[in-house]
Parts: structure tokens; sequence; C-alpha cells
């Protein structure tokens, strides 16, 4: 079983079964794309954030739903634009749907909807989901959740009409201004991206994002690492 420090040009230190967690911090200095710096540091303290989605009754609802953030639910991805996404067991695997949108999107409503950009993944069991995004230009909304009914009636939604309706999605934003948490969350996450195809220790993982508490008897001790 290959842990983080197992891949060739990964870092060597990394989540592991054996070794448990250490993240590295970043030694790359971002630099912040266009936004003020004092209104992105004021959404860090009032964005009504959820990292963790499902949690309702029904069983495509309540699976376990996270996105690799800080606890804050704000995170600046950095350059390199590497988001994760962290999926709980389940014995019926729905397809799951991430959307994007400014966060102040100006102009009609019609404008507004057509600045929602979405992505479906394929139905999977638990594991971990590592993403290339688009850099943000500006504060943006990040809700993934499942898809829990049948695909045709979200047509002419914003892509998560059938998730909300559903279960809350997990519901972070994007910005720009990195701070000393981003770097760590970025240096995990680029961790995982050495483990692309292979697996990682589930309490590890849990454990260096902060959400052991997400974590019950069902989990498996192990879980894949997929990088569509």
């Amino acid at each position: 079983m290959q842990t983080m420090a197992d891949v060739f040009g990964c870092y060597r230190m990394g989540l592991g079964r054996s070794t448990g967690v250490a993240l590295l911090v970043a030694s790359v200095a971002w630099a912040a794309l266009p936004m003020p710096l004092l209104a992105q540091s004021s959404l860090r303290n009032t964005f009504p954030g959820r990292r963790i989605g499902g949690g309702t009754r029904g069983e495509c609802s309540a699976r376990v739903l996270g996105h690799l953030v800080p606890s804050t639910s704000v995170f600046a991805p950095g350059g390199t634009a590497t988001i994760g996404v962290l999926e709980g067991p389940t014995a019926h695997p729905r397809p799951l749907m991430l959307s994007f949108r400014p966060l102040n999107a100006a102009g009609t409503a019609a404008s507004a909807q057509a600045a929602i950009t979405t992505r479906e993944l394929p139905a999977a069991g638990p594991g971990v989901v590592v993403l290339t995004i688009p850099a943000p230009k500006t504060a943006t909304v990040w809700e993934s959740g499942y898809r829990c009914d049948n695909p045709s009636t979200a047509a002419g939604g914003d892509g998560l009409d059938y998730v909300q309706s559903a279960s809350p999605p997990a519901l972070s934003l994007l910005v720009t201004d990195v701070q000393a948490g981003d770097r760590s969350v970025q240096a995990g996450l680029k961790q995982l991206r050495c483990l692309c195809g292979k697996t990682v220790a589930t309490a590890a993982l849990v454990k260096s994002f902060g959400l052991t508490d997400v974590v019950t008897p069902g989990w498996p001790d192990q879980l894949p690492v997929r990088c569509p």
C-alpha cells in the first residue's frame, strides 16, 4: 500500500497509514488576484459557509460530502487552483455535481445564471476527489451535492436545484488572498494529487483537514484518491 512518502517527486512527509499526518507549509508566496484584500478579509469572517454537506434523512441525502477547505469554509486555492472533495460511504452511489458562481454576479437574472459553471462527476463509492479548476479571479461560491433524483428534473435549473431540494450541499467560498491556513490546505491537496489512482489512510486524511468528526465505523480504513 503506497503512501505519499512513496511517490517519486512528492513531499517526503505526507498522509500515510503508519506515519500519520504532516502537512507542509508551502514556501511559495502566491500573488493576490484582483479584489481588495480588506473586502476578502471581511468575507472570511462573514461568509455563511458549511464545508460538510448532507446529513439529512434519506440514503442519498444523508451521505457525507465534505470540501477540503479550512474550517471557515473560505479557501484561496492559489495559482494551481486545486480543490478537493471527500465522499463518504453509501450503498448506492449517485453522481456528484459541483457548481461555481461569482459571489456578486451583476446584471440581469439571465446573465447571473450564465455566470454559473457546473461539473458533474460519475457516481462512485467513498473516496477523495482532487480537481484542478480555472483560478478564480474574484470571490466565487462553490457548492457540491449529489444528484439524488432523476437528472431530467434538473433541466433548466442552475445545476443544483435537485440537490438543494433533497439535502443541503457543501458550501464554500473561493477567494484570491492567500493566507497561512490556505497554504496548509494547498500543501495537503498537492500531496493528495501525488496519490492519484492510489489510496490514502482515512484516519490520516480526515485528521489533516480537521474532519475527524465525520468518520463513523462504516468508513473504510483506506480511501481511493480520484483525479478526474
